[in-house]
């Protein structure tokens, strides 16, 4: 008789081999596997009494804790769906998406509860709001204390099919409202088991979770870190300094985190040295890093940089840039340039890269074509969205909308999405590019670029630029610098210096507000405002 895939099977392992072992290390508190267990069941049976049945959808706006964690096992028991939820959208962002999820309970943090209390009343289908971390100030059921009134004893799970949706995934909506993407137990649970092959995930990782947990169920970490008995730390600020913090006192061995993240531990790593024995690897996915980088996370912190790529709507992982064992005679350089690109399918993914007319690039690292991904993480589609599905997905392929070259040993490199691809003079510039030429001046602390009109080429590049503390640049300079490292036609032909650069949850930089910034600042006369 076949086994269904079914993520509930994750927790299971655990407690049967790893049951006194640390499981989640949270705030000042410690749970095994086994208290991890007990606390799911009574979550479980608290959801039941509450009337939640199979496809009811359950959600959640907390930071990484162990109460985000066991959210997901808790619900899951019961057949009901995850909706977890970005913790820095605005009131009328959660409106949206609760009524549209027709979500039945709510759990939140009581860090975040002001931002739910202002629309509180036009809530639909929310009967019951939870708070962790409660002090009786709110007046909602603290969770706590209701937790305490279940029972730990095994529960008697909902029958779950494997194609069943598990959770429900908010994107951004940087365009119009957000949308749901539907995953499955299967999705999860073969993406899982192929990540944590390619990211030599043991029961001897302390993982960090530093990517948040509502962040496409922090690239299913809780998924595959809990099936092989691993220990996780829950941190619910991180900053560098809590970052640095756990992976000497808690001596962790594996991260996940956006560039803009290790950006900061490296500076901190430059004021403060912190010292560590351990192995450690560093796994990042966003917009694509400069070689630079790579080479100073190697060198300088001593940890292995791998390089991930994928989309909440593949679950979401796809690609990953490890060396090859053949390609480890290659000189560093280029392995180093190896590793900043999304490198090549993970175990279980398709992923090709077509032209306007369908077919494969050529493999000469110039083609540039869209990415499509076909895989066992393929999302079902979008929540109540059958448009949006079939344009997402079309024969069978997901496209992502990411721009893309592959190079002679089959690796992939995002050049940008597609919205963001500048065209200057019919040229393609892709602006990926360009930050990493800026990221090379030893002023430049953060850098995004986007397309400005111009009168003659249609669009150029302008910089938006964080500089570092106690250095000084001008933007003459920095256009000069770039039109030294790059084509002239790529170079920026202008630069905004800002305090810092906006950026999404998970430490994506967020380009549509630049660009929104940039037409605000455009004068009458069409000129650029500094």
């Amino acid at each position: 008789m076949d086994v269904p895939l079914l993520l509930t099977q994750f927790l299971d392992r655990a407690v049967s081999l790893y049951g006194e072992k640390k499981a989640i290390i949270c705030d000042d508190r410690e749970f095994t596997y086994r208290e991890l267990n007990a606390r799911v069941n009574c979550l479980s049976d608290g959801l039941r009494n509450l009337g939640v049945r199979k496809g009811d959808r359950i959600a959640y706006l907390a930071p990484n804790t162990v109460e985000m964690l066991e959210g997901f096992y808790g619900v899951f028991q019961l057949g009901a769906i995850m909706v977890p939820l970005n913790i820095r959208l605005k009131p009328d962002d959660y409106l949206f998406i609760l009524n549209h999820s027709e979500s039945k309970i709510l759990f939140v943090d009581q860090e975040l509860y002001h931002l739910i209390s202002p629309i509180k009343d036009k809530l639909e289908t929310v009967e019951k709001i939870i708070v962790h971390y409660h002090d009786g100030v709110c007046g909602e059921a603290g969770y706590d204390n209701w937790l305490n009134t279940h029972s730990a004893k095994p529960f008697d799970r909902e029958d779950i099919d494997e194609q069943d949706i598990c959770s429900l995934l908010y994107t951004s909506g940087t365009t119009g409202n957000p949308k749901g993407v539907m995953l499955t137990h299967r999705n999860n649970y073969l993406h899982a088991l192929s990540s944590m092959h390619h990211l030599r995930v043991s029961d001897e990782d302390v993982l960090v979770h530093v990517l948040p947990m509502f962040h496409v169920n922090g690239w299913g970490s809780p998924f595959y870190y809990t099936a092989n008995g691993a220990t996780q730390v829950c941190l619910r600020k991180s900053s560098p300094e809590a970052i640095f913090n756990a992976i000497e006192k808690q001596g962790v061995t594996i991260m996940h985190m956006a560039p803009t993240v290790l950006n900061s531990l490296l500076q901190y790593y430059e004021k403060n040295v912190p010292e560590f024995s351990q192995s450690i690897r560093v796994v990042i996915a966003g917009s694509a890093p400069p070689p630079a980088f790579v080479t100073r996370v190697e060198k300088e912190l001593g940890w292995e940089f791998i390089q991930v790529y994928g989309m909440t709507e593949s679950s979401p992982l796809s690609l990953v840039s490890t060396i090859r064992s053949h390609l480890k005679e290659l000189p560093l350089s280029e392995q180093y340039r190896m590793k900043a690109k999304a490198g090549v399918q993970m175990i279980g993914s398709e992923v090709k890269v077509l032209n306007d007319l369908g077919t494969e690039v050529s493999h000469n690292g110039k083609e540039i074509g869209e990415v499509v991904v076909r895989s066992n993480g393929v999302m079902k589609g979008y929540w109540k969205n059958d448009e949006a599905t079939m344009q997402a997905i079309q024969a069978g392929w997901l496209h992502t909308g990411d721009m893309a070259n592959v190079d002679e040993f089959g690796n992939i490199e995002i050049v940008d999405r597609k919205k963001d691809v500048i065209i200057s003079g019919g040229e393609n510039i892709s602006s990926i590019e360009v930050e990493g030429a800026l990221y090379e001046h030893p002023s430049v602390l953060e850098a995004a670029v986007i397309a400005v009109p111009h009168e003659k080429w249609g669009e150029t590049p302008h910089a938006y630029v964080v500089v570092r503390e106690g250095k000084t640049v001008t933007e003459q300079e920095l256009i000069q610098f770039s039109r030294e490292k790059l084509a002239h036609f790529k170079a920026i032909t202008g630069v905004s210096f800002v305090k810092e650069l906006p950026k999404t949850a998970s430490g994506k930089i967020q380009k549509v507000q630049l660009r929104n910034e940039y037409w605000e600042s455009v004068g009458k006369s069409g000129r650029f405002v500094n």
